[in-house]
C-alpha cells in the first residue's frame, strides 16, 4: 500500500511540475507519465484522466491551505486580529510559492459556484464530476474557512475585533478582500501606469485598512458617544 501512496505522490508531484512549466492545456497525460517514470496504463490506473488528476491537485491545495490556517491559529499569544493580518501575508506567500495549488483553489471556487446552480451544472466537464476527488473536494473545501472563521471569533473574545461584527460574514469578507489583493498585483506591479501606488506600500496600505475595519474606528464611534453626552 505505501509503494502505491508513493507512485500516486509521484504522479502528482510530476503533474505539478508540468503544469506550472507547461501550463494544464499545454500538458497530457502522456507527459506526466513519462516525467513521473511510470507507465501510461499504470498512470491511468491510478488517476482516470487528467481532470480527475487536476481534482486531486486541488484537494492536495486544500490540504496544505488548510495548514496554513492551522498553523495560524495555533500561534501563542496572538489576538485574533493578529492572526487575521497573519493570514493575508501567509495566503499571499502561498500563492506566490504554491502558484498551481493556489490557482487550483480559486478554480474549485468558480467550479463551485457552476455546481450549486443547477442550470450551469451542466457546463460542468462530467469527468469532474465523476472525479472521487472532486467528490471529496465537496465535503472539505470549508474547512480552511472553519478555521478562519475562529479566528475572527477569537478577536471579538480578546477584544481586538469589535464586537458588531459577525464571524462568518466578517472572515469570508476578509477572504474575499485577500482574494481581490492577490489578484490585484498584477495591475499593482506593472510599470507603466500613472497611479499613485506601489506593490511596496500597498500591502502595508492593505493591512492597515482591513485592521481599521475589523477594529472600528473612532470616527465610527463618535456620534454614539457625542449623543450620550447630551442627556
Amino acid at each position: 500500500m505505501a509503494g502505491e501512496k508513493n507512485k500516486e505522490k509521484v504522479i502528482l508531484d510530476s503533474a505539478v511540475s508540468l503544469f506550472t512549466s507547461k501550463g494544464y492545456l499545454a500538458t497530457r497525460m502522456e507527459d506526466v507519465a513519462k516525467s513521473a517514470g511510470i507507465s501510461k496504463g499504470l498512470t491511468y490506473f491510478y488517476y482516470k484522466n487528467k481532470e480527475d488528476l487536476f481534482m486531486a491537485l486541488t484537494k492536495k491545495a486544500f490540504d496544505q491551505f488548510k495548514d496554513e490556517f492551522r498553523d495560524i491559529y495555533r500561534s501563542k499569544g496572538k489576538s485574533g486580529l493578529e492572526m487575521v493580518s497573519d493570514l493575508l501575508v501567509r495566503i499571499v506567500q502561498f500563492a506566490r510559492t504554491n502558484q498551481v495549488y493556489y490557482d487550483s483553489i480559486l478554480n474549485f471556487l468558480d467550479l463551485l459556484k457552476k455546481y450549486n446552480n443547477p442550470k450551469t451544472r451542466a457546463q460542468i466537464d462530467p469527468k469532474i464530476l465523476e472525479s472521487q476527488h472532486f467528490q471529496k473536494l465537496l465535503e472539505i473545501h470549508h474547512e480552511p474557512a472553519k478555521i478562519g472563521i475562529m479566528m475572527v471569533s477569537q478577536g471579538i473574545k480578546d477584544g481586538s475585533i469589535r464586537p458588531q461584527l459577525q464571524p462568518e460574514i466578517t472572515f469570508y469578507t476578509i477572504w474575499s478582500m485577500i482574494i481581490g489583493y492577490e489578484k490585484m498585483l498584477g495591475p499593482i506591479e506593472y510599470e507603466g501606469k500613472e497611479m499613485k501606488i506601489h506593490a511596496e506600500n500597498w500591502e502595508p496600505g492593505f493591512l492597515r485598512l482591513m485592521q481599521e475595519m475589523l477594529k472600528g474606528t473612532i470616527q465610527a464611534t463618535k456620534p454614539a458617544t457625542v449623543q450620550g453626552s447630551l442627556f
